[in-house]
C-alpha cells in the first residue's frame, strides 16, 4: 500500500523501522544501567559515571529516536487511512496501543533514573532486573502484531 505517500512509502517505512531499532537498543541497556546505578549507590563517584552515562544515552539515543518512531509511525498510518476509519485496521490499533504504553514505560525508566539521581530508589534490584524485560515482551508482540496482522 503507497497511499499519499507514492514512492516514498518503503523509504519512510524503512526509516521508521531503523530507528525502532534504536530505540529499542536505548530501552534494552537503560533498564541495566539502573541496575547498575542502583548498586553503585553506595560506592564514591559511582552514581555520578551512571548519571552521565544515562544522560548521553537518553539525550542521544532514547528521546530522538522515540520522537522519529513517533513521527513517522503516525505518517505511516495516515498513509493506511487509520484516522479515516479504514477498515481492517485492527493490528494496528493493538500496535499503537503497545507502542504508547512502551512509550509510557520508556518514560517511567527515565523517571527511575532521577529517582537514582537523588538517591532514592524505589525498588529492589531483583524487581528492576524482572522490569528490564518490558520492552522485550512489548516489541515481540508489535513486531508479530505488525508483520503477521492477525486481526
Amino acid at each position: 500500500m503507497t497511499g499519499f505517500l507514492g514512492l516514498a512509502y518503503p523509504w519512510l517505512k524503512a526509516a521508521h523501522v531503523i530507528f525502532v531499532i534504536f530505540w529499542m537498543a536505548g530501552l534494552f541497556i537503560l533498564p541495566r544501567y539502573l541496575v547498575h546505578h542502583q548498586e553503585g549507590l553506595a560506592i564514591d563517584g559511582e552514581p555520578e559515571r551512571w548519571i552521565e552515562r544515562e544522560g548521553k544515552l537518553r539525550r542521544m539515543i532514547l528521546t530522538p529516536s522515540l520522537i522519529v518512531v513517533w513521527v513517522l509511525g503516525l505518517v505511516l498510518a495516515a498513509n493506511l487511512g487509520l484516522f479515516e476509519g479504514q477498515g481492517g485496521l485492527g493490528w494496528l490499533h493493538a500496535k499503537l496501543l503497545l507502542v504508547l504504553l512502551l512509550s509510557g514505560y520508556h518514560g517511567w525508566a527515565v523517571g527511575y533514573a532521577r529517582k537514582l539521581n537523588a538517591r532514592k530508589p524505589t525498588l529492589s534490584s531483583k524487581q528492576l532486573r524482572m522490569i528490564n524485560e518490558v520492552p522485550a515482551i512489548a516489541v515481540s508482540l508489535i513486531v508479530i502484531l505488525a508483520i503477521v496482522k492477525p486481526f
